[in-house]
């Protein structure tokens, strides 16, 4: 492009960029505000506004406006990646844990196993999903939420593997789990009590994604569960809501079902 690289101690590919940068901050421009955003003279900006429109990276309007052309525009929608649980997840828990002032993690299910990453309460940060941040299945909320919407299959080889006791009141009898997993998938809600760690509670819900289908669940962990959920349910739908939402990114809402308030059996 046509300009002395030097003006103002910038080069044409700083010139242009800070010209583009400026449809950030709306959709049209006249070429004063250009100049004035991108801190260039006017006649510079007229110059390459000009050759970037004659280019097609900018239009013209009627009203001598500018504005981002097809192909930036096409550029913009193309590399757009749909929001990601790994991505999104760590912000909706930094939040609930807030706010409740309880742990929150957030699982999804592989290799039988729970992957999850956590929120505890205070400055630290959210961790990162790893090979070894894992949690077993059927003695967690998160693992009961998951197995409960998965193929009959998987949670039948669940079963298989090894009903594992962790403390005295984990269930280890197949009847028992199969149990508790019907009641998860009519209420959407799963409780662990003291199944995993001694004196210490799961509440979780499912977040959905966008088709429909779970794809992961939110957990908090509280000492005493006592006879109201709702302080515990009311943030905790609230975040798998409003990521399950997130995750359907531009596709067609999908319904979310509030969770009906019943405690599943077998905890």
């Amino acid at each position: 492009m046509a300009g002395n690289a030097t003006e103002s101690g910038r080069s044409v590919t700083s010139k242009i960029t800070s010209i583009l940068m400026t449809f950030t901050e709306g959709s049209e421009h006249s070429l004063t505000e250009i100049a004035r955003l991108a801190g260039l003279p006017v006649s510079t900006a007229h110059r390459l506004t000009s050759e970037l429109a004659s280019r097609r990276l900018l239009e013209r309007t009627e009203d001598g406006q500018y504005r981002a052309g097809l192909p930036l525009r096409t550029i913009g929608a193309t590399n757009s990646a749909p929001p990601s649980i790994s991505g999104r997840a760590p912000y909706v828990l930094e939040d609930l844990a807030a706010v409740t002032n309880c742990r929150a993690r957030l699982g999804v299910l592989r290799e039988l196993e729970v992957a999850y990453i956590q929120k505890d309460p205070g400055p630290q940060p959210t961790t990162s999903f790893s090979n070894a941040a894992t949690l077993p299945a059927l003695a967690t909320a998160l693992g009961r939420v998951l197995l409960a919407f998965s193929p009959q299959r998987t949670v039948e080889m669940t079963i298989l593997r090894g009903l594992r006791q962790y403390t005295p009141h984990t269930v280890t009898a197949p009847a028992r789990l199969r149990r508790a997993l019907g009641v998860t998938r009519l209420t959407r809600v799963a409780v662990a009590k003291w199944q995993l760690e001694p004196g210490m509670c799961g509440v979780a819900v499912p977040v959905f994604g966008s088709g429909g289908e779970v794809v992961a669940a939110i957990e908090l962990a509280v000492r005493d569960l006592g006879t109201d959920l709702q302080p515990i349910l009311g943030p905790l739908s609230i975040a798998a809501r409003s990521l399950s939402r997130e995750l359907a990114g531009a596709a067609a809402p999908q319904p979310v079902a509030e969770p009906r308030h019943l405690v599943a059996v077998g905890h």
